[in-house]
């Protein structure tokens, strides 16, 4: 595969979604029945999921969203068999487009390296299913294989590699796994002037309340970040985070933890509930710089995201 680069991989924008049967499409989530007296599996899926009414999974049946662990289409008269593997394409109803773009940097036969904008999740989750970096991305390219190798948060910008190629993928999930890949980061955050750099940060993050929000909590540290100063401005600075580990959130918490949150985070240190999307504000955390070995041809390889965060006042 060619690769991409200049006004095509700007100007993309995603197509509209293909036929439900198509293999093309965000892999359905599964569920295997368990033991129980309902007499088909429309009756299991209607008490399993009460926020989805009758009527709505009765519409994604026609549509044939629901099938069996062959493929096969779900009716609403189908039988319930306890033990039976339930496959079905998560939707949101009337979802809402976000107003970005993704850009393509590269491109070969193994890897695709995405700079993705602020505010677009990698893969389906919550709200988004349609509006993911994944589903315009196996859209683009026509190809069900493709996979994330790592993840960023929806509110930060920067690099994702991808896995084009299932038969190379786990060459590439052994870089993050056995960290012989380097990350970068750039943030925005309040000037820190009495800490003396670099800082490393280690401490133990634990899942805090509300559950996607994490935490630190004494213990044996299970995370580690370096951070530098880059640029020195009046109130605030630009950093460069340096994550050894690579939990949730784990930036925006050692952040936060030390004093100076990064510039519009709306959940650290102080969770903004129900807060919409603001396009102007965006959390100022950009992932910048991935470096390693490429596992085919044994070469260095290092991408730089084209993005940039708002310049200091």
């Amino acid at each position: 595969m060619p690769l991409i680069t200049g006004t095509d991989a700007l100007s993309f924008r995603p197509a509209l979604m293909p036929d439900p049967l198509s293999t093309h499409f965000p892999r359905p989530s599964a569920v295997q029945l368990p033991p129980g007296e309902w007499a088909t599996v429309l009756d299991y899926l209607c008490e399993r999921f009460p926020a989805i009414d009758r009527a709505r999974w009765l519409d994604r049946m026609a549509r044939h969203r629901v099938l069996d662990s062959n493929g096969e289409v779900i009716g609403p008269s189908r039988s319930y068999r306890a033990g039976m593997q339930l496959h079905y394409f998560r939707e949101v109803a009337d979802e809402t487009p976000i107003p970005v773009v993704e850009s393509i940097l590269y491109v070969d036969d193994h890897l695709i390296v995405v700079d993705k904008p602020h505010f677009l999740p990698v893969v389906p989750a919550g709200k988004y299913v349609e509006e993911t970096l994944i589903a315009r991305l196996i859209r683009r390219f026509d190809n069900p294989d493709i996979a994330p190798l790592h993840r960023i948060d929806r509110h930060t910008a920067g690099l994702v590699l991808f896995a084009a190629n299932r038969d190379s993928r786990d060459l590439y999930q052994a870089l993050f796994r056995e960290r012989r890949i380097e990350k970068s980061y750039e943030a925005i955050a309040p000037a820190l002037l009495d800490a003396e750099f670099p800082v490393t940060r280690k401490t133990r993050l634990v899942a805090g309340e509300p559950f996607f929000r994490m935490c630190e909590e004494v213990g044996l540290a299970n995370t580690e970040t370096i951070i530098n100063v880059i640029e020195r401005g009046d109130s605030f600075w630009r950093y460069q985070l340096t994550p050894v580990t690579g939990k949730k959130h784990q930036l925006r918490v050692h952040m936060a933890a030390l004093g100076a949150p990064i510039l519009n985070d709306p959940i650290y240190p102080v969770y903004k509930a129900d807060a919409p999307d603001d396009y102007e504000q965006p959390l100022q955390l950009l992932a910048k710089t991935l470096e390693f070995v490429c596992p085919h041809s044994g070469k260095p390889q290092r991408f730089d995201s084209a993005l940039a965060l708002r310049p200091l006042t």
